[in-house]
C-alpha cells in the first residue's frame, strides 16, 4: 500500500475535503485520508493500494494547499508482543 504524508504550512484549518475532493482523490487511487494539525501545520496522510506517490502534488492541489514537505515511507514494521519469554529474562539453566 502506498502512503504519503503531505505537510502544509499556513493553511486555513478547513482543508478542502468535501465530497468532490474525496471523489477526485479516489480517482488518484487514495482509499484512506487522515488529517492532522497543530497551530502552524496541517498534515494529510494519504494511503491507497492504487495510489502512486508521484501523484502527491495533484493530491495537494485537490486539498487546496501549498505543500511545504512531502514525506514518503522509509520503512514499515509490524510490532507485536513476543510469544516467548521476555527479552530481558535469562533462559532457564
Amino acid at each position: 500500500m502506498a502512503m504519503v504524508v503531505l505537510l502544509f504550512e499556513g493553511v486555513d484549518p478547513d482543508v478542502g475535503l468535501g465530497p468532490d475532493a474525496a471523489s477526485r482523490l479516489a480517482r488518484l487511487g487514495v482509499t484512506s485520508i487522515s488529517l492532522l494539525r497543530d497551530r502552524r501545520i496541517v498534515g494529510a496522510v494519504l494511503e491507497g493500494w492504487a495510489f502512486d506517490a508521484s501523484g502527491a502534488s495533484a493530491a495537494a492541489a485537490i486539498l487546496n494547499g501549498r505543500v511545504t514537505a512531502t514525506l514518503l515511507p522509509l520503512i514499515q514494521v509490524a510490532v507485536s508482543l513476543p510469544s516467548g519469554p521476555e527479552p530481558s529474562e535469562e533462559p532457564a539453566s
